[in-house]
């Protein structure tokens, strides 16, 4: 069974995004929380299905999740995510 983890980063945006839904929407914020935590399975599980986008990083790769993206690399057994933040950002200004 592969596995994901989160960077420290990926904790904070996650935070972020709970909080700013939750004010407006709590069931809303734990659907985006469940359908997240679904997708970072499916990218352990099949590390190299989406998008690369090495231009922010070496190795790293992106997945959508409703108006967020999820940029993940792999690692030895699974996926690393290192950042999940909103589509709508200048994604040069994050890395």
């Amino acid at each position: 069974m592969s596995r994901y983890v989160l960077t420290i980063p990926a904790k904070q945006d996650l935070k972020e995004i709970n909080r700013y839904i939750i004010r407006y929407n709590p069931g809303a914020a734990r659907r985006f929380n469940e359908k997240t935590k679904q997708q970072c399975k499916l990218l352990a599980d099949f590390p190299n299905m989406e998008q690369s986008c090495d231009n922010f990083g070496n190795g790293l790769r992106t997945f959508p999740v409703e108006d967020y993206l999820i940029f993940y690399r792999s690692i030895d057994g699974g996926v690393e995510v290192v950042r999940v933040v909103s589509g709508y950002r200048d994604l040069e200004t994050v890395f």
